[in-house]
């Protein structure tokens, strides 16, 4: 593989499907691109040319699609719907999938946290595309493995580390 191939940087389309984000957050699209970038970069060494799409939705359409693809009949704050399993990716295969962010459940969470919603959104933008790349948090060593990885890209971006009142509050 030659140098420009490995250089060429990733295609973040972001797909405003709810006008709320544009009166919310003119800048919504730019910050889930810098929130992707910063995520590639750090969870995805090697990664050359990805492609994800990042949508900004409202609580209906994530309603809907927790429905149907987890069985949960109610919206939650970000998706990610994997293009295919980190295992199976041929190495040409850039293609990450999609992440799905709700307005009004990420608006709620960030006044109920007392974040602003720029904040929040970087937040769950690189948590999801941490999905993409194959992260979780299901068992208690990967939580904590992707957790501080996040935070390391949020203090990057000068967000505060989002773990840390869920941590003073339960200490």
């Amino acid at each position: 593989m030659n140098a420009a191939r490995k250089k060429k940087p990733a295609t973040i389309d972001v797909i405003e499907r709810a006008a709320v984000w544009r009166r919310a957050l003119p800048d919504a699209p730019e910050i889930c691109r810098t929130a992707a970038v910063a995520a590639l970069a750090r969870g995805a060494a090697g990664v050359a040319g990805a492609e994800l799409s990042i949508v900004l939705a409202d609580d209906d359409l994530v309603a809907k699609l927790n429905r149907t693809y987890r069985g949960i009949a109610k919206p939650t704050n970000v998706l990610s719907f994997a293009s295919a399993e980190p295992a199976r990716r041929r190495a040409p295969l850039r293609l990450l999938g999609d992440v799905v962010v709700a307005h009004g459940t990420i608006a709620r969470e960030a006044r109920a946290q007392g974040k602003t919603l720029t904040d929040h959104l970087t937040h769950l933008v690189v948590h999801g595309v941490l999905h993409l790349l194959g992260f979780d948090h299901e068992r208690t060593a990967e939580a904590r493995r992707m957790e501080a990885l996040e935070v390391a890209i949020l203090a990057r971006l000068g967000v505060a580390d989002p773990y840390r009142t869920r941590e003073a509050a339960h200490g």
